[in-house]
């Protein structure tokens, strides 16, 4: 079984992208496993749009960089808006 190239980049895209999200924003917030899952595959449903739109703007080999970006950070703002409307964490104890 071999993985291809687009998972693999699609794992360092949405890393990068999620590593950056954090950055930006500061914290986390706890939400960290759920943001890089999110940038890991809008990074790959991405590439895949951008390959069957024909955007080839900015590619590494047959990974459609741009529209695997974008869609990354799609899902991160969705996560954080969904963790935004959701319920508050009660202080322990």
């Amino acid at each position: 079984m071999v993985i291809g190239p687009a998972l693999v980049l699609a794992v360092l895209v949405g890393a990068f992208h999620a590593a950056a999200f954090v950055f930006v924003r500061g914290t986390a917030g706890g939400q960290l496993p759920l943001l890089v899952i999110a940038a890991v595959l809008g990074a790959w449903a991405g590439d895949a749009i951008g390959a069957r739109m024909g955007i080839d703007v900015l590619r590494i080999g047959d990974f459609r960089l741009l529209s695997a970006s974008i869609v990354a950070w799609l899902g991160l703002a969705a996560v954080a808006v969904i963790a935004t409307l959701g319920p508050a964490r009660r202080a322990a104890r």
